[in-house]
């Protein structure tokens, strides 16, 4: 009977065995090599293999083997175009990152972003929301950071859920930075930027002003910037600073420098 049905369906490298959709390996095509993870977007062939290049300027180099790709989560072949292929124009995201066109957006993974409210995620949002869709990170913002080592071990951060939190004001002598202190897991990074808060992370010169007000020790800060600039509430006064962000160019550099840190460290492959 054995002889009837021929060979072990089930023996060798099934993957290869199994008829793939052939795909043409365009410029700016993003997949995943199948045997180590490594997720970029075509930019070239060398020696008969593919270039990709990932989300930081990574390149690698990838023979054309059967079903050795997957593409929006399935197996592919790659094939080099009959036709040489024309490098297209780089498009950046708002980050500066370079953009990757015809690919949704990943799962959510078990690690998180927390930031310390809902403008700090519109901010990050706005400027690193792409990276974050094609990364499947979810940015979730808190209530503030009072509780944070109770909210972290309620996470219960591992190897495969990491979090990273970011916080304003994290300098050192203040609340924030004796809150931050606690939480001592090392699948948790916590960082921040030295600004009152995340609206003075944006650029005075995004917003046609020459320097953000200095509000008087006592006062509540938001309040004192939207009277020191005639604007009737903080609402008001938000909906205007987040129209004025179009990208990582609109923001100070230690913000930048705060959320690319997070954005590798929860991204970091096991």
């Amino acid at each position: 009977m054995a002889g009837r049905y021929g060979e072990d369906v089930l023996a060798g490298d099934w993957r290869r065995r199994k008829v793939t959709p052939e795909v043409d390996a365009e410029p700016d095509l993003v997949v995943e090599d199948a045997d180590s993870g490594f997720c970029g977007a075509v930019v070239g062939f060398e020696a008969g293999a593919v270039v990709l290049e990932d989300r930081h300027g990574r390149r690698r180099n990838f023979p054309l083997l059967p079903a050795a790709f997957l593409l929006d989560g399935r197996p592919v072949t790659l094939r080099r175009p009959t036709r040489a292929p024309v490098p297209a124009a780089r498009r950046r995201t708002a980050s500066g990152s370079i953009a990757v066109d015809n690919v949704r957006a990943q799962v959510a993974k078990a690690s998180r972003i927390w930031v310390e409210g809902v403008h700090d995620a519109a901010l990050v949002e706005r400027i690193w929301g792409d990276d974050l869709r094609i990364e499947g990170v979810v940015v979730e913002p808190l209530d503030g950071i009072d509780a944070l080592d109770a909210e972290v071990r309620a996470f219960a951060p591992g190897p495969g859920r990491r979090l990273g939190v970011l916080v304003d004001h994290l300098v050192a002598g203040s609340k924030e930075s004796r809150i931050v202190a606690a939480v001592t897991s090392p699948h948790v990074l916590v960082t921040g930027h030295p600004y009152v808060d995340v609206w003075q992370a944006v650029k005075p010169a995004a917003l046609g002003i020459r320097a953000w007000p200095v509000v008087p020790p006592g006062r509540p800060w938001k309040e004192g910037v939207c009277a020191a600039l005639g604007v009737a509430e903080p609402a008001e006064m938000w909906r205007r600073i987040l129209s004025r962000v179009d990208s990582f160019a609109d923001v100070e550099t230690p913000l930048i420098n705060a959320m690319e840190r997070l954005i590798d460290f929860v991204t970091e492959p096991l």
